[in-house]
């Protein structure tokens, strides 16, 4: 079976009635310097086993720090990277007062062939953006989900 992952589309609507996405973007030297097409929902990879909203849930907070309250979850469609991964996902009004990032970290041998070890956030940003600027900054692939976001706010 192909490699899955779970995720949380959080949306807010401010004061002018502007919906806001909060997206992470990944740590690593490999986005270090890279801002349009790399931010994401936050989300993680689960096993068959596993509640996969459950995990988005874990992730979330893994990713971010914050904890959502609402229990009223709208299941999207799923998307797929390039590699194949199926990515699920659900949609989430929550307000943060803050953004803020509590990231867990992954190591990785930097520089390449070098044998040092360095250590790194999975998320190294988060942000609330509009939906104009997110549909800039996330990975291409996970744009239907905001497409998907804009139908059910139209539709509530």
């Amino acid at each position: 079976m192909s490699k899955q992952s779970a995720g949380i589309l959080v949306f807010r609507i401010i004061e002018n009635a502007l919906p806001e996405i909060l997206l992470v973007h990944p740590g690593g030297p490999f986005y270090m310097s890279k801002d349009l097409g790399v931010w994401s929902v936050p989300k993680g990879e689960f096993e068959e086993t596993e509640d996969p909203l459950e995990v988005a849930k874990r992730e979330f907070y893994e990713e971010t720090g914050n904890k959502i309250l609402s229990q009223n979850f709208k299941k999207l469609n799923p998307v797929k990277t390039k590699g194949g991964k199926t990515v699920h996902a659900w949609a989430v009004e929550e307000n943060f007062d803050q953004c803020y990032v509590s990231s867990n970290t992954f190591e990785l041998e930097w520089p390449p062939k070098s044998g040092k070890i360095k250590l790194f956030p999975e998320c190294d940003n988060a942000a609330w953006f509009n939906f104009k600027e997110a549909e800039e900054k996330i990975f291409p692939y996970q744009k239907p989900l905001i497409e998907e976001l804009k139908m059910i706010i139209k539709n509530t």
